[in-house]
């Protein structure tokens, strides 16, 4: 039989391959071992930082190649991996990523080049990154957002007055890209992002999040108090800012939403992750139920077990082939008519809900217990239903896609 042709396949070759095995071994050897540990003390763990710069993991070089990757399903199958390790340290490890994300969208090549490196350092020196959008009053509803940046014409500085908060290494990054509202009156289409350099005047940590999962992943307030940035902290520049709100302001609808734009380009990394949950939940299950033995026989041999395993493993793939579709739409510039971006996550998320609770069911107290890391991944998933954009928020985006109508 001849192969395929039309430039389409699933097999994703043999650099995919080599990368998701690099992956999984260090998510095997570095990330599991130390998971448990980094949970309890909700700390972030800079030693698997450190040793995830040390192999080129955590690397601007790392990121940017699985990123632009032909197919699309680079940061996809690596963050499987690493997530499927532990969804806490992955966070610690991929979280500088949202930031660049945001970086890659609206800034210029001059910017992207200065930038960039500046939040991964290098092995011998890690630095992080931060991306600051939510606040305590926009959450799911961005154009809410009330920080606030205002153009000082004398000095041609920007100054940025707010609380950002749910911000992934906020306050201990080196540095920070910031959503800020230039027009209030245009809410989303009037927002602007700002990348704040190291050692900035004026932003400091807030409140530290305790929190249900993810413990090992830094999630803070960020306070801006008169934080004054020079005119080439405004990604993009003034020049393209004035003229998109023009744009807008004319009745247009063209304006950029960017903190809507950097979600729409992360959603399928972040179903990547949800999957990598839940398939390390199944496997252990799947492991478990192989081996533990009840009125003589192993409780794989239940019909009930194996039906509950059957579906969890047919959830999982779906998962994970949705998130491949919607990673190589993004990747290729292929429309997506029904927001299937939004549709990954939403399926991935629910899905590791779904297979963690089911996993520890099927331990029983066994799996109630920190003797066993599904508790842990069953508390990791829950995030995946929250954060950049609601569950009901996807459902939302999918519903307007599908009708066609202003959907609220």
């Amino acid at each position: 039989m001849s192969e395929p042709t039309g430039g389409f396949s699933l097999d994703p070759g043999d650099d995919l391959r080599e990368v998701r095995d690099w992956v999984h071994e260090f998510a095997a050897t570095v990330i599991r071992p130390a998971a448990a540990e980094w949970d309890e003390r909700e700390e972030t763990p800079w030693p698997v930082i450190q040793e995830a710069a040390k192999i080129g993991l955590y690397s601007l070089d790392f990121f940017a190649q699985q990123w632009f990757a032909p197919s699309g399903l680079g940061i996809p199958v690596a963050f499987e991996e690493l997530f499927w390790g532990d969804a806490g340290i992955g966070l610690s490890i991929a979280g500088t990523g949202l930031a660049a994300a945001a970086l890659a969208a609206a800034g210029t090549p001059e910017q992207q080049g200065e930038w960039l490196p500046a939040m991964f350092g290098t092995a011998g020196d890690v630095k992080l990154a931060a991306f600051c959008a939510s606040e305590p009053d926009a959450g799911s509803d961005v154009g809410a957002i009330r920080t606030r940046a205002v153009h000082d014409e004398a000095t041609d500085e920007w100054v940025l007055n707010g609380t950002k908060t749910w911000a992934t290494n906020g306050g201990i990054a080196d540095v920070h890209v910031v959503v800020a509202s230039v027009d209030p009156a245009l809410r989303a289409r009037g927002q602007a992002t700002f990348v704040v350099p190291p050692g900035t005047k004026g932003l400091t940590q807030g409140q530290k999040f305790r929190k249900h999962g993810i413990r090992a992943s830094h999630t803070a307030e960020v306070v801006l108090d008169d934080v004054r940035l020079p005119g080439s902290c405004l990604l993009g520049g003034k020049d393209r800012l004035d003229a998109r709100l023009a744009r807008v302001r004319e009745g247009g609808r063209s304006g950029e939403q960017p903190a809507m734009r950097t979600f729409e380009t992360t959603r399928p990394t972040v179903a990547a992750m949800a999957v990598g949950v839940a398939r390390a939940a199944y496997e252990y299950a799947r492991d478990y139920a192989g081996t533990r033995e009840q009125f003589g026989r192993k409780i794989a041999e239940n019909q009930a077990i194996a039906f509950l395993l059957a579906d969890m493993a047919t959830r999982i793939d779906t998962a994970r082939l949705m998130t491949w579709r919607a990673a190589w739409l993004a990747r290729t510039g292929r429309p997506m008519p029904q927001a299937e971006g939004s549709m990954s996550k939403l399926v991935a998320a629910e899905t590791a809900v779904w297979v963690t609770d089911q996993a520890i069911q099927i331990l029983a107290g066994a799996g109630y217990t920190r003797d066993h890391p599904v508790e842990r991944w069953h508390r990791d998933a829950k995030i995946f239903t929250i954060f950049e954009g609601t569950s009901e928020i996807q459902r939302l985006i999918i519903g307007r896609a599908v009708t066609g109508l202003p959907v609220r």
